[in-house]
């Protein structure tokens, strides 16, 4: 498949709804990934790593969030 051809053909759902339904399962796939290193990094008593892991768990739910209301109001218009 070429870069621009589907549109929406193949799937039934528009490129950019897809996008943001993509974007926003990795953010949640993501949140929950780091939880796995959170808890790693803790055992092994790296309260460094374990903050930084933290901090970009956070980052991921936001996106998550901001992907969830963005595609709500797209699909609500």
């Amino acid at each position: 498949m070429t870069s621009g051809g589907e549109a929406g053909d193949v799937t039934g759902t528009k490129d950019k709804d897809y996008n943001i339904i993509w974007f926003t399962e990795v953010c949640l796939s993501n949140a929950l990934r780091l939880e796995t290193y959170i808890q790693d990094a803790e055992r092994d008593g790296d309260n460094e790593l374990a903050d930084f892991f933290r901090r970009a768990q956070g980052e991921s739910r936001k996106g998550a969030e901001q992907g969830k209301q963005m595609l709500a109001s797209r699909l609500a218009s």
